[in-house]
C-alpha cells in the first residue's frame, strides 16, 4: 500500500500534431491526496464563510430574524436613552419652579398677557390666601440675612472656574445686583429690539409669560446653575431645547409691571441661591 502511494509517476504532455513534448508533471498519489484535501478544506471553509456574511440573507433563514432583533434592541436603547433625558428635564422644571414659585402661571407656553388668568399669578405669594403655617415659614426666610458676604464667591469659584460666560448683549447695567432691596439680578439696558444671548450652554427649563417680569425665559447650565433673563419683548427658544453658549434666546423689550423701559433682567442661580451676574460675566 505505501509502495502505491510513494511510487513516482511521470505525466507528459505531448503536441498532437508532431508529438513534441510540451510540458512534464512529476507526481505520487500521495501528493495528489494532499493536494485534493487541501483544496476541499480551503473551499469549505470559503463557503462556510460566505454562507455566514455576504450570502446569508439567501442560504440562512435565521438573517432576517437576526436583524430585525438587531434594530429592536437598538431602538430598545434609544427609547431607555430618551426616557432618561425626559427625566432629567422634568426634573430640571421641578428647580426652577422652585426659584420661581408663585411667579409662573400654570397653563401654555408663550401666552400673551390679554390671555393671562390674573387669579392664578402669583397665588401662592398672596397674603390672603396663605395660612398660618406659610406666613410663619415666609417670614423666618425674610428675616435672613442674604448679604453679599453669605454668598461669597470662595463657595462657587472652583466648581464654576471652567465655564466660560457669554455676555448676554451688549449694554450698560443700569441697576446692579444688590440684595438689601431684593433685586436679586442686574438690569440691562441696550438698543430696541437688541437680541438677547444664552451666557452658556445649556437646556431651557421655562419659556413663559408672567405678570411681573414678562417673558420669562430660563435656562438650566451645568454645575447646578440656572440663569433667568426676564422683560423680553419675544421668546425665541421652547421649554426642552438645548442652546449654545451665545446662541440667541429672546428679544429685549419693556414686558411685565415692575419694568420702566426697554431692558432686560438677569439673574443666575447657583445652588438655589442667587449670586452677582458681574462676578461672572463682563458687561
Amino acid at each position: 500500500m505505501s509502495n502505491w502511494l510513494t511510487t513516482r509517476y511521470q505525466m507528459v504532455v505531448r503536441n498532437e500534431e508532431n508529438l513534441a513534448e510540451v510540458s512534464t508533471i512529476n507526481f505520487t498519489y500521495a501528493k495528489v491526496v494532499v493536494i485534493s484535501l487541501l483544496t476541499f478544506v480551503i473551499i469549505f471553509i470559503g463557503a462556510l464563510y460566505l454562507s455566514q456574511s455576504l450570502l446569508a440573507q439567501w442560504f440562512d433563514p435565521r438573517h432576517t430574524t437576526m436583524e430585525y432583533n438587531q434594530k429592536l434592541l437598538s431602538l430598545t436603547t434609544e427609547m431607555d436613552s430618551l426616557k432618561m433625558k425626559l427625566r432629567a428635564q422634568d426634573r430640571f422644571i421641578d428647580n426652577v419652579q422652585t426659584i420661581l414659585k408663585g411667579d409662573v402661571p400654570e397653563g401654555e407656553t408663550y401666552r400673551k398677557p390679554n390671555q393671562v388668568n390674573t387669579d392664578d399669578l402669583n397665588r401662592d405669594m398672596n397674603p390672603q390666601v396663605m395660612n398660618a403655617g406659610d406666613s410663619i415659614i415666609r417670614q423666618e426666610f425674610e428675616e435672613q440675612d442674604f448679604s453679599l458676604a453669605s454668598y461669597s464667591s470662595n463657595n462657587y469659584s472652583e466648581e464654576l472656574k471652567d465655564i466660560f460666560f457669554f455676555p448676554p448683549l451688549q449694554g450698560i447695567v443700569s441697576s446692579p445686583y444688590d440684595m438689601s432691596i431684593d433685586h436679586y439680578g442686574i438690569d440691562i439696558v441696550a438698543k430696541t429690539n437688541e437680541p438677547v444671548k444664552s451666557i452658556a450652554d445649556g437646556t431651557v427649563i421655562l419659556s413663559s409669560w408672567t405678570q411681573d417680569g414678562g417673558y420669562v425665559i430660563a435656562i438650566q447650565h451645568r454645575a447646578n446653575l440656572i440663569s433667568v433673563v426676564r422683560h423680553n419683548s419675544a421668546l425665541l427658544k421652547k421649554v426642552g431645547n438645548f442652546v449654545n453658549a451665545g446662541e440667541v434666546i429672546s428679544i429685549i423689550g419693556n414686558s411685565g409691571e415692575l419694568t420702566t423701559g426697554p431692558h432686560v433682567h438677569l439673574e443666575i442661580w447657583y445652588n438655589g441661591n442667587p449670586v452677582d451676574p458681574e462676578e461672572f460675566i463682563t458687561f
